[in-house]
């Protein structure tokens, strides 16, 4: 089993064409009729690589754009506002290193405007990149800065990032028995959203706070839909999403469970959503994009994720969601090496109670990276019966029917 210092070790050496160096290539495992597949379809992906954590030259996110591009990945949603953005100048200079990061592939960019701009892509050999914001931080607590984000191209927003914000609490916040939910200012900012074509995103908040969103979208922006960016279903691993730690700690007494047993659990798999979730998502015709970034699943996978195991989550999805609203997400961060030294900087953000650094030390290093796994999830899914028809909503058409109907500003 990895060790977070080999991760560490292994990182720190020249990434080369290999991009996400962690995660094992299962692409040369594939069939060459899902090689062929990925090509033919629309690929979205949606990764978290902020400048100096996931990447630090240019190089590194030039290789991994014509990596994915030369495997059939069409583009992806990529975060360029999260904990690292805490006002607007940070938001402003981390949208200039991406574009300046992104403009360095050898692969054409097209920098998407509107929901036309993945299809175009696809035709013209292009790679796709939306911007995405995890946090509504960079707003500095006034809500017309909504329009600001807008200009510069975000295309969709979480209203927290894992902590409590002034839009409402995240779910690390929730853990650590925070109840609140979505805040006056919060309404705003959903208000200002709406109006500026911004979907609204409800990944890494806490259930208090999706609920509320959901329902104040449902009385005051009827038939406008949501997503979660990036978050599996707890009810397919059986796990707990809701949870505070002590809740958890009690729980691993009643049962007798230590910390070396296999079922011990430091806190609940606090990233990933209910069914309840998921279905209210689907009633309001949004989408659920399942994610599989390992270290949100402390104890399921011993070592990386498999495209056999990617193809399980999303099936777990569809199976509650239904098949019009489940989507995919890697959640890449291109690297690990510098996400647990990022995380215990960030002690504040990431207050989980060593949650997600005792998931690296146990070998959960990879980052799903789509390029290497794309083809095999197809494989796998076709084996489940999934038809290409399917796929196509699964891999793209369901995001983008969703940006179809909330990227129109509304008065």
């Amino acid at each position: 089993m990895k060790k977070l210092l080999l991760a560490v070790t292994i990182a720190s050496l020249s990434a080369g064409v290999n991009a996400s160096i962690e995660t094992k290539d299962w692409h040369e495992f594939a069939s060459p009729e899902a090689k062929q597949f990925a090509k033919e379809a629309v690929v979205l992906d949606f990764y978290a690589s902020p400048s100096a954590v996931g990447f630090t030259e240019d190089s590194e996110v030039a290789q991994y754009i014509d990596l994915a591009h030369q495997r059939g990945v069409t583009g992806a949603s990529v975060t360029i506002a999260a904990p690292h953005t805490p006002n607007m100048l940070a938001f402003k200079s981390e949208h200039a290193k991406w574009t300046k990061a992104s403009s360095s592939a050898k692969t054409l960019i097209r920098y998407v405007e509107k929901v036309e701009d993945f299809q175009l892509a696809h035709e013209n050999g292009e790679y796709a990149v939306m911007w995405a914001s995890q946090t509504t931080m960079p707003l500095e607590g006034d809500a017309s800065n909504v329009a600001v984000m807008a200009e510069h191209g975000i295309k969709t927003m979480q209203l927290t990032y894992n902590e409590t914000e002034l839009t409402g609490s995240g779910v690390i916040s929730m853990i650590n028995g925070d109840k609140s939910g979505l805040t006056e200012f919060g309404k705003e900012v959903i208000d200002e959203m709406v109006k500026h074509g911004i979907t609204v995103d409800l990944s890494h908040t806490s259930h208090y706070t999706t609920k509320d969103v959901t329902d104040y979208m449902q009385k005051h922006h009827k038939g406008v839909p949501v997503i979660y960016s990036h978050s599996p279903l707890a009810s397919t691993y059986g796990c707990e999403p809701h949870e505070t730690l002590s809740e958890t700690e009690q729980r691993m007494a009643e049962q007798n469970l230590q910390k070396d047993h296999p079922d011990y659990r430091l806190s609940a798999c606090y990233r990933l959503i209910s069914d309840e979730q998921a279905k209210t998502v689907a009633e309001m015709g949004g989408v659920v994009a399942v994610t599989g970034t390992e270290f949100m699943m402390d104890g399921v996978w011993p070592e990386d994720i498999s495209p056999k195991q990617f193809a399980q989550m999303i099936d777990g999805a569809v199976k509650v969601a239904g098949i019009d609203h489940v989507g995919i997400a890697t959640d890449d961060m291109m690297t690990t090496a510098k996400v647990v030294p990022f995380a215990i900087a960030n002690a504040d953000k990431y207050a989980d109670n060593g949650y997600m650094v005792d998931a690296f030390d146990k070998g959960a290093t990879g980052c799903a990276e789509l390029s290497k796994h794309i083809a095999g999830v197809i494989d796998a899914l076709w084996d489940m019966g999934y038809t290409n028809e399917d796929l196509a909503k699964l891999f793209g058409g369901n995001l983008m029917r969703v940006y179809e109907q909330t990227w129109t500003p509304k008065a």
